[in-house]
Protein backbone atom coordinates (compact mmCIF):
# COMPACT_ATOMS: atom_id res chain seq x y z
CA UNK A 1 0.00 0.00 0.00
CA UNK A 2 1.67 3.24 -0.90
CA UNK A 3 1.92 5.96 1.66
CA UNK A 4 1.19 9.78 0.72
CA UNK A 5 2.09 12.61 2.42
CA UNK A 6 1.24 15.99 1.99
CA UNK A 7 3.10 19.60 2.57
CA UNK A 8 1.69 22.93 0.79
CA UNK A 9 3.45 25.92 0.26
CA UNK A 10 1.23 29.60 -0.23
CA UNK A 11 3.45 32.17 -1.85
CA UNK A 12 3.03 35.85 -2.18
CA UNK A 13 4.96 38.71 -4.35
CA UNK A 14 7.72 38.04 -6.42
CA UNK A 15 11.14 35.83 -6.07
CA UNK A 16 13.07 37.76 -5.00
CA UNK A 17 10.74 40.06 -1.86
CA UNK A 18 8.21 37.86 -2.00
CA UNK A 19 7.69 35.07 0.92
CA UNK A 20 6.04 31.90 1.72
CA UNK A 21 4.64 29.55 4.33
CA UNK A 22 5.08 25.55 3.93
CA UNK A 23 3.09 23.87 5.72
CA UNK A 24 3.07 20.20 6.79
CA UNK A 25 -0.25 19.24 5.87
CA UNK A 26 0.03 15.27 6.92
CA UNK A 27 1.76 15.29 10.30
CA UNK A 28 0.21 18.88 11.03
CA UNK A 29 4.07 19.55 12.90
CA UNK A 30 3.86 23.19 11.85
CA UNK A 31 3.96 25.68 9.37
CA UNK A 32 7.16 27.61 8.40
CA UNK A 33 8.31 30.81 6.53
CA UNK A 34 10.13 30.71 3.40
CA UNK A 35 11.91 33.56 1.33
CA UNK A 36 14.58 33.86 -1.36
CA UNK A 37 17.14 35.40 0.72
CA UNK A 38 16.95 32.53 3.23
CA UNK A 39 17.60 30.21 0.49
CA UNK A 40 20.43 31.77 -0.82
CA UNK A 41 22.02 34.03 2.00
CA UNK A 42 21.30 33.34 5.83
CA UNK A 43 18.59 31.56 6.71
CA UNK A 44 17.26 34.19 9.65
CA UNK A 45 14.74 31.98 10.98
CA UNK A 46 13.20 30.50 7.80
CA UNK A 47 13.48 27.49 6.06
CA UNK A 48 14.18 26.41 2.04
CA UNK A 49 13.27 23.81 -0.20
CA UNK A 50 17.06 22.48 0.24
CA UNK A 51 16.79 22.32 3.97
CA UNK A 52 13.76 20.19 3.78
CA UNK A 53 15.29 18.23 1.41
CA UNK A 54 18.38 17.79 3.46
CA UNK A 55 16.09 16.63 6.73
CA UNK A 56 14.54 14.11 4.25
CA UNK A 57 17.74 12.92 2.91
CA UNK A 58 19.02 12.87 6.65
CA UNK A 59 16.37 10.82 7.83
CA UNK A 60 16.14 8.25 5.12
CA UNK A 61 19.48 7.43 5.04
CA UNK A 62 19.51 6.89 8.75
CA UNK A 63 16.56 4.35 8.13
CA UNK A 64 17.80 2.34 5.76
CA UNK A 65 20.55 2.32 7.12
CA UNK A 66 19.30 0.69 10.23
CA UNK A 67 17.14 -1.62 8.36
CA UNK A 68 20.04 -2.93 6.35
CA UNK A 69 22.13 -3.10 9.99
CA UNK A 70 19.24 -5.25 11.08
CA UNK A 71 19.52 -7.39 8.23
CA UNK A 72 22.99 -8.12 8.55
CA UNK A 73 22.34 -9.06 11.94
CA UNK A 74 23.70 -5.75 13.93
CA UNK A 75 21.75 -3.86 15.95
CA UNK A 76 22.65 -0.18 15.78
CA UNK A 77 22.73 2.00 19.39
CA UNK A 78 22.60 4.98 16.79
CA UNK A 79 22.85 6.27 13.63
CA UNK A 80 23.38 10.25 13.71
CA UNK A 81 22.85 11.55 10.01
CA UNK A 82 23.71 14.62 8.80
CA UNK A 83 22.92 16.11 5.15
CA UNK A 84 24.48 19.04 3.51
CA UNK A 85 22.30 20.24 0.40
CA UNK A 86 24.06 22.43 -1.94
CA UNK A 87 22.14 24.88 -4.22
CA UNK A 88 23.75 27.31 -6.57
CA UNK A 89 21.16 30.08 -7.98
CA UNK A 90 20.87 29.82 -11.56
CA UNK A 91 22.40 26.00 -11.65
CA UNK A 92 19.86 24.48 -8.72
CA UNK A 93 20.48 21.74 -6.22
CA UNK A 94 24.02 20.71 -7.18
CA UNK A 95 24.52 17.91 -4.40
CA UNK A 96 24.05 16.20 -0.93
CA UNK A 97 26.89 15.02 1.35
CA UNK A 98 25.99 13.25 4.02
CA UNK A 99 27.64 12.36 7.09
CA UNK A 100 26.91 9.78 9.56
CA UNK A 101 28.38 8.54 12.80
CA UNK A 102 26.99 5.16 14.43
CA UNK A 103 27.54 3.34 17.31
CA UNK A 104 26.97 -0.50 16.31
CA UNK A 105 28.43 -3.09 18.40
CA UNK A 106 30.60 -5.94 16.91
CA UNK A 107 30.41 -4.88 13.47
CA UNK A 108 34.27 -4.18 11.43
CA UNK A 109 34.60 -1.48 9.71
CA UNK A 110 34.92 -3.07 6.11
CA UNK A 111 30.85 -4.38 6.78
CA UNK A 112 30.03 -1.10 8.37
CA UNK A 113 31.19 1.19 5.28
CA UNK A 114 29.93 -1.42 3.08
CA UNK A 115 26.81 -1.37 4.67
CA UNK A 116 26.48 2.23 4.34
CA UNK A 117 27.65 2.99 0.83
CA UNK A 118 24.56 0.43 0.26
CA UNK A 119 22.56 2.61 2.42
CA UNK A 120 23.38 5.70 0.37
CA UNK A 121 22.21 3.90 -2.91
CA UNK A 122 19.22 2.27 -1.37
CA UNK A 123 17.48 4.64 0.30
CA UNK A 124 14.29 5.97 -1.78
CA UNK A 125 15.69 10.04 -1.26
CA UNK A 126 18.66 8.92 -2.88
CA UNK A 127 16.60 7.24 -5.73
CA UNK A 128 14.64 11.16 -5.75
CA UNK A 129 17.75 12.72 -5.77
CA UNK A 130 19.80 10.50 -8.85
CA UNK A 131 20.69 13.75 -10.67
CA UNK A 132 22.82 15.32 -8.66
CA UNK A 133 25.62 14.07 -6.64
CA UNK A 134 25.41 11.97 -3.62
CA UNK A 135 28.66 11.68 -1.85
CA UNK A 136 28.90 10.06 1.96
CA UNK A 137 31.68 10.47 5.26
CA UNK A 138 30.78 7.51 7.48
CA UNK A 139 32.25 7.24 10.79
CA UNK A 140 32.29 4.48 13.25
CA UNK A 141 32.05 4.94 16.95
CA UNK A 142 33.91 3.13 19.16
Amino acid sequence: MAAIRTAHTVWNGDLMTGSGQTTLDSSGLGTFEVTWKARTEAAGGKTSPEELIAAAHASCFSMAFSNMLAQAGHAPEEVNTKADVTFVPGTGITGSHLTVSAKIPGISEEEFQRIAGEAKTGCPVSGALASIEITLDATLQS
